[in-house]
């Protein structure tokens, strides 16, 4: 389905999410009921990431955030952490060039100081490279969690109040929302995650809170452009409230 198939579906342009967050789960799962090693269902996940981030351009949302490595994840066994970290290197390495020929801005967040200096300067320059670029804009979630994200704000906005810049009655959502690693973008209109789990996982907890939910069983290699076009069905099914009545919404 194509943005003009959309369209002439009846779906306005209000019906398409501006911001789309995807937690990508499944990849071992997908490997593991292949009989293939869980790196080979990483290797997939990447794949599956890059035909997303392709079609939602084309259906024109506006910003993307994958989930790609949770601040939990690095208790996963070093073996499988150091795979995912060459697995990040490489696949910026490869996509650049497609990324900035599709106009696509690069943004990482996350607790970018625990990475391997390699890949930190990868990032970077690749943030630097694309920075100018007009088209969809990419959000790689890396080493974050959304306690992280929280506690991290605070401590700003503590470290502000110390040096006097700010009182605490000055303190309020708008100065908190400044703060947080998503500052400048809108909260994600929708959050799909992928592999069949019922929960967010520590994943933009301030972010989300007026956020649509979509939890689908589909395993995240699995996850392509039919899959996406369902959960912007959904999200157009959708009235979103913002905690007045259904007669104030419609109006």
């Amino acid at each position: 389905m194509t943005p003009s198939t959309i369209q002439s579906a009846g779906r306005e342009p209000e019906e398409i999410p501006r911001h789309i967050a995807i937690i990508m789960d499944g990849n071992g799962r997908w490997a593991r009921s292949r009989g293939m090693p869980r790196h080979a269902g990483h290797q997939a996940g990447v794949r599956a990431a890059r035909q997303i981030v392709e079609t939602a351009g084309q259906r024109h949302v506006e910003y993307l955030t994958l989930f790609a490595f949770s601040s939990e994840n690095w208790d996963r066994p070093n073996s499988e952490v150091n795979l995912l970290m060459n697995l990040f290197l490489e696949a910026l390495q490869d996509e650049i060039e497609d990324l900035e020929e599709n106009q696509v801005c690069l943004r990482f967040i996350g607790d970018l100081e625990s990475l391997q200096p390699s890949l930190k300067d990868q990032i970077v320059a690749a943030e630097t490279r694309t920075a100018a670029n007009d088209g969809l804009k990419l959000v790689i979630a890396v080493a974050y969690g959304g306690r992280w994200d929280i506690v991290q704000a605070t401590q700003r906005i503590a470290a502000r109040v110390a040096a006097g810049e700010i009182e605490p009655r000055e303190i309020d959502a708008a100065l908190f929302d400044q703060t947080l690693a998503l500052h400048g973008l809108p909260d994600p209109d929708l959050l799909i995650r992928t592999g069949g789990e019922r929960r967010v996982s520590n994943f933009l907890l301030w972010n989300l809170a007026y956020s649509e939910l979509l939890f689908v069983d589909v395993l995240w290699p699995d996850f392509g452009p039919a899959e996406l076009d369902a959960a912007l069905s959904f999200f157009a099914s959708r009235q979103r409230r913002y905690g007045k009545t259904s007669a104030q919404a419609d109006a």
